[in-house]
Formats: structure tokens, sequence, C-alpha cells
């Protein structure tokens, strides 16, 4: 039996999966993961319990749970930014002019600007 090749359609990204599903806030929703993002592997580089980083971050354990979890809707971007903060982690916004392609929001990480994945 022979078997029929399948033409598969695909559409590239365009670099955040909120405005690839014409999500609203796209932009804010992209920002808020990324940060997210480093906020968990910060957290879990510190190999803690649960309940000693609720400490860390001031609040209760199950926010962290929610955060380690990915729920990043649980949270602002500010209050992701204060966690940061209490991680003693220094933020800094870059303002510049966009060019076209490009994301709006970027989010690098560490001194070697490695961009958040």
């Amino acid at each position: 039996m022979r078997k029929e090749k399948m033409d598969i359609e695909f559409e590239r990204s365009s670099g955040n999966v909120f405005a690839d599903l014409d999500v609203e806030d796209a932009e804010e929703l992209q920002a808020r993961a990324m940060i997210g993002y480093h906020v968990i592997q910060l957290l879990k580089d510190k190999n803690i319990k649960q309940k000693e980083l609720a400490e860390v971050l001031g609040v209760k354990q199950a926010e962290i749970s929610h955060l380690l979890n990915g729920h990043f809707s649980r949270f602002t971007i500010d209050k992701l930014l204060d966690f940061l903060k209490r991680m003693n982690l220094k933020v800094t916004i870059q303002i510049s002019h966009h060019k076209g392609g490009e994301p709006y929001q970027n989010v690098f990480f560490d001194d070697n600007q490695k961009q958040c994945a």
C-alpha cells in the first residue's frame, strides 16, 4: 500500500504566542511570561523549600506553588518585578525605537544580555 504525501499547513510564529492566538493584551502577557520564567529559574536555583521561598518573596506558600506552576496571570508585572527585588536583583528598563519585525518588549537576563527564551 502506497502512502500519499500530505501537505501540512503551518504558520510561522511572530515570537509572541499570545499575539499568534490573537489574545487581547498580547504584549503585556508575553512580557509577564518572560519575567515569570526568569523568576522561576532563579527560585529553582536557590534549591530551597516553597515555604522558605514564600518568606523570601513575602507571599504565602500557595502563591509560590502557583508561580512555580507557571500561573503568571495571578501576578502583575509589578509583583514579578518586586520578587526580583526581594531576591536582590536589579531590573533595568531600556527604551529605544522599534524596528520592523522585532518584538516590542524583550526581557534579557544577566550581564551577557541573554534574551529570554
